[in-house]
């Protein structure tokens, strides 16, 4: 396959007396078009810019409308005009070897005008062609054969196997990266191998310490009933978690050990026994983060996702010998238009009929949990253990008008549930004649009173709700004028009083925490997470700690590593606000676990090597 490199870019350097040649002149047009492709295919991408949609017209014909796309090498494809095709007259019909085609669209160049060349010469050609005509050209091609690849060219996402049977295949997908504070979703996908008639049924269990389930719980029950799909055909099924805002750069997501289950129809499959995915965990907003991991693709690695095609419909045929009838046509499975800024302002018009904007701010719904716009904050370290501090976005877009409410994404404080005041203020930069350069300046309040000393202070009146029980708050603004700007900046500042509960050490009395499983027999270097039971308590952060030096590891969230010889160590485990509200767990070492042992776990359960009672103060 010949490269499709157009840079390093070289540009004509004309001086006095310079003889132009054919090369010459090539070399300036390539430049030119190169330099134009070349950002096309950065800035926006590839796909459909408008038009190019097919409807089926009979059982034989179909109709392409008019349309411009952009392929992986920047050239704008231009479908110049609405045509009818037959679609055994279509380039690639009569090397279709399935029933399941695609109708694709690529660039083409031809060579039109043909004019007398005034200075040939004997051994040149006598006419030669004055211009090149940039067309396209429609073809077909099996389905299997032009299967988008699904694999993430950035390594953003985990993809691991759950199973793989005869006639159906499962994965869960889920960002390498997740954001402190902010929901994240992990989805099921169920791919369809074969023809046959068959209905899936798979069962699994995640543990997900770092990150609590819409139930509040520690772990996300997989069910899939009776899954029937076409030959190709996918399913998926998606799992919201919530990323608990503690410390630690990563978290893991377990499939827990021999929770899984298949079955194909009443026949069951061997499915994948466990894994441990490693996620690491940021402070960025979810936009930073997915701004930044796509800005890290080097030019090599675009120019090996490009494609020189752009993928119109998939057709299905119906075949018997050589005659064959047009049964159905589909748009591809992923949305090929791209987003222009010419349609900004069209598409918030009919947003405006999918999105109520309220006075008062309810409970947020799931769904309006998901859709809120991002707000990037940051939570600041201290050296009071009571006092947090951030900066936080209010997004505006570009259509604020007087008296317009917009609100933040609900934010973390990081201060835990409780009595916590916030506050907030303007953030601006401004001149200062005395640095002599500019100095960022936060107004708490009413900046309309400062409006004389500085031009650049956005007049808005705030408002923050505190949620007490979830240890967050989300902010309002309301605009009194306005405003250029496609967002607010506040710095925030967090305040958390001790109530009259806390100072009381009656407030303990009752609560207490027990390890889900207290003793378990593992082998050498083997992982296992302990799950935590709150007893008269709601759910609290937790910390784990070993108590004895070369007891193997324990990260963060509870996933324990046996060291390499035999032995019982403990495990303390005790709610990070509460360091006395506490329990201990115990991992028995062994090399010769054997799985036909039934009451090896459960026995020591009962009796344990070393009694330590739950504390329950």
């Amino acid at each position: 396959m010949a490269s499709n490199q157009v840079y390093p870019f070289e540009r004509n350097r004309y001086y006095p007396g310079k003889m132009l040649t054919t090369a010459d002149f090539k070399a300036e047009q390539n430049y030119h078009i190169n330099k134009l492709r070349f950002m096309n295919s950065l800035i926006y991408g590839t796909g459909i810019i408008c038009g190019c949609s097919v409807v089926n017209l009979d059982d034989l014909s179909i109709l392409i409308e008019s349309g411009v796309a952009i392929d992986g090498n920047g050239r704008e494809i231009i479908i110049d005009s609405s045509l009818v095709k037959k679609l055994s007259a279509i380039t690639g019909f009569e090397e279709l070897k399935s029933d399941k085609a695609c109708l694709c669209v690529r660039y083409v160049e031809k060579d039109i005008h043909s004019v007398y060349a005034v200075s040939h010469k004997e051994s040149d050609q006598e006419y030669e062609f004055n211009r090149i005509e940039e067309g396209y050209e429609l073809f077909l091609a099996d389905k299997d054969e032009y299967e988008e690849d699904d694999e993430e060219k950035s390594q953003f996402l985990h993809r691991e196997n759950l199973f793989k049977g005869p006639n159906y295949e499962g994965y869960l997908v889920m960002p390498a990266i997740v954001c402190k504070g902010k929901n994240v979703m992990a989805r099921v996908e169920i791919h369809k191998l074969t023809d046959a008639n068959v209905k899936l049924t798979y069962m699994g269990i995640l543990d997900i310490p770092n990150y609590s389930s819409p139930e509040g719980t520690q772990q996300i029950d997989i069910a899939i009933d009776d899954v029937e799909l076409p030959k190709g055909g996918t399913y998926t099924k998606s799992l919201w978690m919530y990323v608990v805002d503690q410390a630690g750069s990563e978290s893991n997501v377990i499939l827990r050990s021999g929770s899984s289950a298949v079955f194909e129809d009443d026949k069951a499959i061997p499915a994948q026994n466990s894994f441990d995915i490693k996620v690491k965990m940021s402070d960025e907003s979810p936009l930073s983060l997915i701004r930044r991991e796509n800005g890290k693709l080097s030019l090599e690695e675009r120019q090996t996702i490009n494609s020189t095609y752009i993928k119109l419909a998939e057709i299905d045929l119906l075949r018997t010998g050589s005659a064959y009838v047009i049964e159905s046509i589909r748009e591809v499975g992923k949305n090929p238009y791209m987003d222009l800024p010419a349609q900004e302002a069209l598409k918030n018009d009919y947003l405006e009929f999918f999105v109520k904007e309220v006075e008062i701010k309810k409970e947020p719904t799931e769904i309006e949990k998901e859709t809120a716009p991002a707000a990037v904050y940051k939570v600041q370290e201290t050296e009071l253990k009571n006092v947090a501090t951030g900066v936080l976005e209010i997004p505006l877009g570009k259509n604020a008008r007087t008296g317009d409410i917009r609100y933040s994404g609900e934010i973390t404080h990081g201060l835990g549930t409780g009595n916590v005041y916030v506050s907030i203020g303007y953030e601006y930069l401004s001149p200062d004649q005395t640095l002599g350069a500019s100095a960022k300046s936060t107004v708490y309040g009413n900046p309309e009173l400062f409006s004389r000393q500085s031009q650049q202070l956005v007049d808005a009146e705030t408002a923050v709700r505190v949620l007490n029980d979830k240890g967050s708050f989300v902010v309002a603004a309301k605009l009194l004028k306005d405003v250029e700007s496609l967002a607010l900046t506040y710095r925030w500042v967090a305040i958390k009083f001790p109530s009259g509960e806390d100072l009381e050490a009656t407030d303990y009395y009752g609560k207490s925490i027990t390890a889900k499983t207290p003793t378990v027999v593992m082998r050498p270097r083997e992982n296992y997470y302990f799950g935590v039971t709150f007893n008269n308590m709601d759910n609290c952060s937790i910390s784990y700690e070993l108590t004895a030096p070369g007891s193997g590891e324990i990260t963060t969230d509870g996933v324990y590593t046996a060291p390499a010889r035999e032995g019982v160590y403990e495990i303390r485990i005790y709610c990070s606000d509460m360091p006395m509200v506490c329990t201990y767990a115990y991992a028995i070492v062994k090399k010769d676990v054997s799985e036909q042992d039934p009451g090896s776990i459960e026995e020591q359960k009962k009796e344990p090597l070393v009694q330590m009672p739950n504390i329950d103060l």
